[in-house]
């Protein structure tokens, strides 16, 4: 069955161009030009997904998401020029699935729904056993046990739930300080170069090579990515 995308931008040439190359791809594309017209149509389309820019006048993008959620699981990616930090964690914790910025590339753009759609078709809760890169990293959740290149991994209960945390989001963009809020809490004394410091430590664990990691992939300047591969 074919899968439908909802793209939604005030950018009419844009949203143009995706159509075109995700349509190119397989999907089915539909379109809208302003917040209110995206909710409109999600509920008139039910789309598998939904490419969602930010800075749009009326209804911003921002919002548009805080009502999806209110009724819907369904994977949302902005797309969108606004970059910063601060934009990337509030569109993050208000419930986007994968942040893309302006201008992209449309095989990163296509990647990423892949991965997003994939992900969908998962069953809801998460398996046991968690095998990531054909197998050379294995978590047991039951167990909470590691293994990497065929070999236990010792880890500390802080590791263990920041590696947990990231490889059930796999394939997205985790922000540093998204990173430390949901592993050592937001009331915590830590602070962001917590997190850096353990991804340090989970690379020399888990990882082959450290330096060029397989796994905990860094996304310069706006955090981290857990790759399946």
């Amino acid at each position: 069955m074919t899968e439908t995308i909802l793209a939604v931008d005030n950018d009419v040439a844009l949203l143009s161009l995706i159509k075109t190359a995700l349509e190119a791809r397989g999907f089915s594309v539909e379109l809208a030009a302003s917040g209110e017209q995206a909710l409109e149509m999600f509920y008139k389309v039910a789309p598998d997904l939904v490419i969602l820019d930010i800075m749009m006048p009326g209804m911003d993008g921002q919002e548009v998401c805080r009502r999806l959620r209110q009724v819907s699981p369904v994977p949302i990616i902005f797309l969108t020029a606004v970059d910063t930090l601060e934009s990337i964690v509030t569109g993050l914790t208000g419930g986007a699935d994968d942040y893309l910025s302006k201008p992209f590339k449309v095989a990163e753009l296509t990647a990423r729904v892949n991965a997003l759609l994939r992900r969908a078709r998962m069953p809801t809760t998460q398996p046991d056993v968690m095998r990531f890169g054909d197998g050379s990293l294995v978590i047991n959740r039951q167990e909470q046990t590691v293994f990497a290149h065929n070999k236990e991994v010792p880890l500390s209960p802080i590791e263990y739930n920041l590696l947990l945390f990231m490889a059930e989001r796999a394939g997205r963009l985790l922000p540093t300080e998204f990173l430390h809020d949901a592993v050592w809490g937001s009331m915590s004394e830590s602070g962001p170069d917590s997190v850096k410091w353990y991804i340090w430590r989970l690379r020399q664990k888990i990882e082959l090579v450290p330096e060029s990691p397989q796994f905990i992939l860094t996304e310069r300047g706006k955090g981290y990515r857990f790759s399946p591969q």
